[in-house]
């Protein structure tokens, strides 16, 4: 039998390679328009932020100005209030001053005419409002709303969640409670607003010594009345409103991280002779205060931007005193605030646009970020030392 070495045998095929199919292109195919739609979010909102700091930075560090004492700094911006700015030309030069200062500049003029025997020089100035001063009692007003509508947040948010994990048992009630809870959420802001104003501001019950309004009650035997006659436009009405606003959040995040809790903490500490309440208190909360802390977060997003809620119960356009400037110490919680969302919308769509006005808006809304970012990286330094604290 002849065999020739020239003759060759194929080489067969490897079972085992990869062989694109249908399904894997079309897989391929919806991942490259996920990660397109990813990255086409994440430009935008570069360029959002982008274009507010690069127009926002010039209003807050053109404002400072170094006084002739080295090297002290006076901030014009950030820490004086909204006022209306005035342009005008005087002695072959064009000028720019606020309300304040061109009072002033206007009285020492006339008072040097006068003095010299001259005429008094008539000044024609344009005024644009809100466009001179800077935003203080907005920061100071929002701080306020923030920290007073959390901290009644988180106080109902977590007591609710606690009775509805630990205590209540499941049923149809309590599954109509968390169907509740789940489309609260997502009822529009303005609708809290509406909700605000008509409970807090117009029927909220205040104590008094003389009745007021139409409806009231007396507390027998005492001198007191009761008035149903609201709270008025004021912090109180305002945080209260948020913090209803927030409440489902808080509430579901807030019973989400109780369940996360091993149920051993529970019962070895119930083993050990303690109530029920002690269990709670000392082996259940402080585990999960890291997970209740991340929905105090998404909660001050929401509220420090809100703008038809205190619109309705708890901002004021205009206000000359910061809110500590009271009288009476009562008189705090029930007076209005400036804010900075509500600002940014009076600036922006309620008053003549202009080069001054937008300055003001982009030097507002820069602030405005940066004050909540500066808060929940706060809750979230807070949160992670929480973490680290309690781990098991």
């Amino acid at each position: 039998m002849n065999t020739s070495s020239n003759l060759t045998t194929p080489k067969s095929a490897n079972p085992y390679a990869h062989r694109p199919s249908r399904s894997q292109a079309i897989e391929k195919g919806v991942l490259s328009v996920f990660r397109a739609a990813t990255y086409f979010i994440l430009i935008c909102g570069a360029i959002v932020f982008g274009d507010i700091v690069f127009k926002g930075v010039p209003t807050v560090v053109n404002s400072f100005k170094t006084t002739a004492d080295f090297p002290y700094v006076t901030n014009t911006f950030l820490f004086t209030a909204p006022e209306s700015l005035y342009v005008f030309d005087y002695d072959g030069k064009s000028r720019e001053m606020g309300d304040q200062e061109f009072r002033a500049f206007r009285a020492t003029e006339e008072a040097k005419a006068t003095a010299a025997g001259m005429p008094v020089p008539a000044i024609k100035a344009t005024s644009y409002v809100y466009s001179a001063g800077g935003i203080w009692p907005c920061i100071v007003g929002t701080v306020l709303l923030v920290i007073g509508s959390m901290t009644i947040a988180l106080f109902l948010g977590v007591c609710s969640a606690v009775f509805l994990n630990e205590y209540a048992k499941d049923g149809p009630v309590v599954r109509f409670i968390r169907l509740a809870i789940l489309n609260l959420a997502g009822v529009p802001s303005i609708v809290f607003g509406l909700f605000g104003f008509g409970l807090f501001v117009l029927a909220a019950p205040t104590v008094g010594t003389v009745p007021v309004g139409e409806i009231h009650l007396r507390l027998w035997p005492l001198n007191y009345y009761l008035n149903f006659g609201g709270w008025g436009v004021s912090l109180l009405s305002g945080w209260f409103t948020l913090a209803f606003m927030v409440l489902p959040v808080v509430i579901t995040a807030s019973e989400e991280a109780l369940k996360a809790v091993p149920k051993g903490f529970r019962e070895g500490s119930l083993a050990l002779g303690a109530t029920k309440w002690q269990t709670i208190r000392k082996n259940v909360v402080p585990y999960a205060l890291p997970g209740i802390l991340t929905s105090s977060i998404l909660g001050i997003a929401r509220v420090a931007g809100e703008t038809a809620p205190i619109m309705f119960t708890a901002a004021y356009v205009v206000r000359d005193k910061l809110p500590w400037e009271v009288e009476k110490a009562s008189d705090f919680f029930f007076q209005g605030v400036m804010a900075l969302p509500y600002h940014i919308y009076v600036v922006s769509s309620k008053i003549p646009q202009n080069e001054y006005t937008a300055r003001v808006q982009y030097g507002t809304a820069f602030v405005f970020l940066g004050l909540v970012a500066l808060i929940a990286t706060a809750s979230i330094i807070l949160r992670n030392n929480l973490r680290g604290r309690y781990k098991w």
